[in-house]
């Protein structure tokens, strides 16, 4: 008898491999990005898509804060239109960064979510800084 695990068969390598590129396509991790932050020059635009007092009391060095309410054509027409965005909220409980990357992609920006936010930064072990 097979375990819940197995009851359902695995994919076949092929659509697994599509599945998973395709996946990494839409988001990055904390240790990504905290990596690319330490080169001191970053590709991407990091947003903090949180409140400004929540972004105040603590967040990702670097990152700029941008409620996920606020993104708008107007708003992003001071960056460069293939700059990649890569947007986190509070954690795994919020879904703020996707209504960011939603609103993001709608105006044909390149975006790509933080998995973890704030909680899976802290998870890793990495500071945040406030102000």
């Amino acid at each position: 008898m097979p375990s819940p695990v197995s009851e359902t068969p695995a994919a076949r390598s092929a659509d697994a491999a599509a599945h998973f590129a395709a996946k990494l396509g839409f988001e990055t991790d904390c240790w990504d990005v905290h990596a690319a932050l330490e080169t001191g020059e970053p590709d991407f635009v990091l947003l903090d898509v949180r409140s400004p007092a929540l972004f105040a009391r603590g967040h990702a060095p670097g990152a700029l804060n941008l409620p996920h309410g606020k993104i708008t054509a107007r708003r992003m027409a001071e960056w460069p239109a293939e700059t990649l965005f890569v947007v986190y909220c509070a954690g795994p409980h919020c879904n703020g960064a996707d209504k960011a990357a939603l609103r993001l992609a709608r105006l044909g920006r390149p975006v790509k979510l933080m998995i973890g936010g704030v909680e899976g930064w802290r998870d890793e072990g990495f500071a945040l800084v406030e102000g």
